[in-house]
């Protein structure tokens, strides 16, 4: 059933648990990702990611997400990830999508705090949720050193307050892509973070994160998890390992189809293990 951050996020906040998002910019991640949630009988969000556009159109992958979502026999939240611009952001909204985040963290507060204010009078009108971001969650390649971006408590609540968004997505040593340093969560300004603020926390750059490093966070107040990275490495791996599998100087027996059902199963395998770290299986 097609939902809203709202529907699943505040039980996950009261009962410290995690719902993961599941970035699925083609069928063949959207698949994985319902079924592995419908058999563990979880709620789930997928969507897709502006930067991700180019992989998967977005009014070419919005009616299969959304269809998907409908269908499924758990909560499913179809959630825009961070949106760069106001107007494909205003296009997922048109287009189905339950909840999008609007990402204008890079801008100088004020701007960040009068674009997603907006953002969010349109979305809930919608009936949408919306996640936006204080702090900045860099990139892995980047390293530890976040310049001062980490979020503090007060600019938190201060951004939450103003703008009345539904989630809020912090900077606590998490960052995007695959860590090449052990990451180091600041596990008590979570704790902080989320004493002081009124809605549900998220962590993004969720791939590369110890079972101890999702446990603590989830622990200390995390209520949604982004995974995008784990996903595909997973679905690289086992679409090498086909192809290895076959004789390359024959075609006629290289099977696509096997390659694909390959590459769906180790997709699926990772999300399932991440609904039981994440402490959602059966809260569907």
């Amino acid at each position: 059933m097609l939902v809203n951050l709202d529907q699943v996020l505040k039980k996950a906040k009261a009962e410290k648990y995690a719902v993961g998002l599941f970035n699925t910019h083609d069928t063949d991640m959207l698949e994985a990702a319902i079924s592995a949630a419908e058999e563990a009988r979880s709620p789930i969000i997928i969507g897709t990611a502006e930067v991700l556009l180019p992989y998967g159109d977005l009014p070419l992958i919005a009616p299969a997400l959304v269809a998907a979502a409908k269908r499924a026999t758990v909560p499913v939240v179809v959630h825009y990830d961070h949106g760069l611009t106001f107007e494909k952001t205003m296009e997922a909204l048109k287009l189905g999508f339950s909840s999008v985040m609007y990402d204008a963290s890079a801008k100088p507060c004020d701007a960040n705090v009068a674009e997603t204010k907006e953002v969010v009078k349109i979305a809930h009108a919608f009936g949408a949720t919306v996640e936006g971001e204080i702090g900045h969650v860099g990139l892995a390649q980047d390293g530890d050193d976040r310049n001062g971006q980490y979020t503090t408590v007060a600019e938190a609540v201060d951004f939450q307050t103003k703008t009345g968004v539904d989630a809020l997505a912090v900077a606590v040593g998490n960052a995007h892509g695959v860590y090449k340093s052990k990451p180091c969560l600041q596990l008590q300004r979570i704790a902080e973070l989320n004493a002081a603020v009124a809605c549900p926390l998220v962590m993004h750059g969720g791939s590369g994160l110890s079972d101890d490093d999702f446990a603590n966070a989830i622990d200390r107040g995390i209520a949604k998890m982004n995974i995008h990275t784990d996903m595909v490495c997973a679905g690289m791996r086992a679409m090498y390992e086909s192809c290895d599998a076959h004789d390359r100087g024959n075609i006629a027996t290289w099977d696509y189809l096997d390659t694909r059902k390959a590459k769906v199963a180790a997709i699926k395998a990772v999300v399932a293990r991440k609904l039981r770290l994440f402490g959602s299986v059966d809260k569907a």
